[in-house]
């Protein structure tokens, strides 16, 4: 049986905010997207829309509706997550989000998620409706800069990660 090295791809997978002009092949799209629909969620609720931002306009409006406008005005690919329903939507929507993050990742595009500066104009713009309620926007696009996973070994990405020390965050109870 075949591996994959999810390790390599969870310690090698930075968030990029410099996209090169090119776009997005529509099947690698497809996955990205496919990737969040197979996500777990809360007794299988999928609370989830995921909304691709196509019309250079309101990509532009959007931009301006979270903290780093740049991500979206240059990215390739961006879509929004929208959430409805009680229960955990918003960790339901991070795995959502983080299996569309590493699914591009293993296809060579990076991404990033950004934070919303004024979640209630970004919900105006993409009409959500009843109890919807933005859960982030992600940007994605192939990289300015060549990205090489296989360049260093899991360890040696976990090591320069710039992250607390493991002993930091783990406690044994």
């Amino acid at each position: 049986m075949a591996t994959v090295d999810t390790y390599l791809a969870v310690t090698s997978r930075r968030d990029e905010r410099r996209y090169a002009d090119r776009p997005v092949p529509a099947e690698v799209v497809e996955r990205i997207l496919d990737a969040g629909r197979l996500a777990g969620s809360a007794r299988n609720r999928q609370p989830w829309r995921f909304l691709v931002v196509e019309t250079p306009a309101l990509r532009e409006a959007l931009a301006e509706a979270v903290y780093a406008p740049e991500n979206v005005r240059t990215a390739a690919l961006v879509v929004a997550i929208a959430v409805a329903g009680k229960g955990p939507t918003a960790f339901d929507a991070g795995r959502a989000a983080q299996n569309m993050l590493l699914v591009a990742w293993n296809e060579g595009v990076v991404s990033t998620p950004n934070g919303l500066a004024d979640p209630e104009r970004a919900a105006r713009l993409l009409r959500l409706a009843g109890e919807e309620r933005l859960a982030i926007v992600l940007s994605f696009g192939f990289p300015a800069r060549a990205r090489d996973p296989q360049s260093r070994s899991p360890e040696e990405w976990s090591a320069r990660a710039g992250r607390r020390p493991l002993a930091e965050v783990v406690e044994r109870l």
